[in-house]
């Protein structure tokens, strides 16, 4: 008999999951498959990658929102396993099961991982800290809204209650400088913000670019230049609306395979919805790095 190990945050999104550990097991049974879970509580007191290399299964099951992807991802490397990831989108945000179409049908789904379908995807690279991200790392105005919500208004509202905060924000709107190291090439700037992107699905937008893909090899970094409320709200609304944003004049975008991203300004990062290392960043991409079920 197969099995995955199952890696769950039990408050994540509407707290619901734990309800439906029981139907999920039973499903995975009926496929040969058992399920050795991993209840997460947080931060140092996981030893995820332990469990790993002492259960040493076939695949792996992150349920919760990105940040629980992201602490298995990492748990996986620390481990030393290249084994499949599977991901039961069950949090707030779920950008990249978003993304790869693998966040709404599970009976579905478990038939492909029954059936061991799977593709390879890049990930991004902090070399400074040797930690990996699944989908985004970002800094500047709005990127910590994540952490600031309570869990009360993120379980009863949603994204809503992100978009709600970042509304809040708008008016604080404050821009610093950044100099940044791409593939070589320097770029400075005056932003509010940058996101350097794996998928093109962050924050709940449907879709920040048209040609951002997971397995080119390569990272998209966005930032939003320092501009006027009006221009900064057309922004917002295209974003919101599911509107491509690369070609926009006061977006720079660039795509290469590492980024050196400096400012004098104190700030911290954002990793996959997680507290990141302050910058400055040195980034870069992993090529077809992880083995995900979809």
């Amino acid at each position: 008999m197969k099995r995955l190990g199952l890696i769950y945050n039990p408050v994540s999104g509407n707290a619901l999951f734990k309800g439906k550990l029981d139907w999920l097991i039973e499903a995975f049974q009926h496929h040969g498959i058992a399920l050795c879970p991993y209840r997460t509580r947080g931060g140092a007191l996981d030893n995820i990658d332990r469990f790993l290399t002492e259960v040493r299964p076939d695949g792996v099951l992150a349920a919760g929102g990105d940040g629980t992807v992201h602490a298995a991802v990492n748990a996986m490397f620390a481990a030393d396993v290249d084994i499949p990831l599977g991901i039961l989108g069950s949090g707030t945000s779920n950008d990249f099961a978003t993304y790869l179409g693998i966040h709404e049908d599970w009976e579905g789904y478990i038939e492909r991982i029954a059936a061991g379908e799977a593709r390879r995807v890049d990930l991004g690279l902090l070399e400074d800290t040797g930690r990996y991200f699944v989908n985004v790392v970002s800094a500047g105005m709005l990127t910590g809204i994540a952490h600031e919500v309570k869990s009360i208004y993120k379980n009863a509202l949603g994204r809503v209650a992100y978009y709600l905060k970042g509304i809040g924000e708008i008016p604080r709107l404050k821009s610093f400088p950044v100099r940044i190291t791409a593939d070589g090439d320097t770029y400075e700037e005056e932003i509010f913000l940058f996101v350097v992107a794996n998928s093109p699905v962050v924050a709940g937008m449907k879709r920040i670019g048209t040609d951002i893909a997971v397995d080119d090899g390569m990272l998209d970094l966005l930032a939003v230049k320092k501009i006027g409320l009006p221009q900064f709200m057309s922004v917002a609304a295209d974003l919101f609306a599911g509107k491509p944003i690369t070609e926009k004049e006061s977006i720079l975008h660039i795509r290469a395979r590492s980024f050196d991203i400096r400012t004098e300004q104190e700030l911290c990062s954002d990793l996959d919805g997680e507290w990141g290392p302050a910058l400055p960043l040195h980034v870069r991409t992993v090529p077809l790095a992880l083995s995900v079920y979809c």
